[in-house]
């Protein structure tokens, strides 16, 4: 019997710390797979910096009829912060009724970064002619641009044209692409 008790004995004993120790919550350790979520870096769009592309449109004048337009345009911006500077030059072929001409265009362009991706800007400057030299016109008007992925963007833009010469003011919208570089 004494054997018995001292098997009973050392049995409670060494079942007795394993049931603290079992109900002792700070020491039981639950895991869990840990998983990280993807994180999506969308950078903001550079807007500094020279960039070239391709635009067409159509453009009505009092002394006018509408014409067809397709152009090729470069020009360089800078990005304080959220405020967007930049220039442009562009040349345009028209082809309507009247006939079929060319124009060039000299831009300058201040606008504001609305988000990273998309910027509104006033545009001003001054058109010409380039078949008849003798006939020009102030540009006024503006435009939203949308960066489509890190290097191109699209931009609709609207310019009114005020004559120098007497004649008929213009109207001209234009959309179009760029690649930044």
């Amino acid at each position: 019997m004494r054997i018995l008790s001292r098997v009973v004995i050392a049995a409670l004993t060494a079942s007795v710390p394993a049931a603290v120790h079992a109900a002792d919550l700070n020491t039981v350790a639950i895991s869990a797979p840990s998983a990280e979520l993807p994180v999506y870096d969308d950078p903001a769009f550079d807007w500094s910096g020279f960039y070239a592309g391709v635009f067409t449109g159509v453009q009505n004048s009092d002394d006018r009829d509408t014409e067809l337009a397709l152009g090729l345009n470069a020009g360089v911006n800078a990005q304080f912060d959220f405020y967007l500077l930049g220039a442009e030059v562009a040349v345009q072929g028209l082809t309507g009724d009247i006939g079929e001409s060319v124009q060039g265009q000299i831009l300058g362009r201040a606008g504001l970064v609305v988000t990273d991706n998309v910027a509104v800007y006033g545009a001003g400057g001054y058109g010409l002619d380039l078949d008849d030299t003798d006939e020009g016109e102030y540009l006024l008007g503006g435009g939203v641009e949308l960066a489509v992925n890190e290097d191109v963007s699209v931009r609709a833009q609207y310019l009114h044209g005020f004559d120098t010469d007497g004649g008929g003011d213009s109207n001209q919208v234009t959309i179009g692409a760029a690649y930044h570089f």
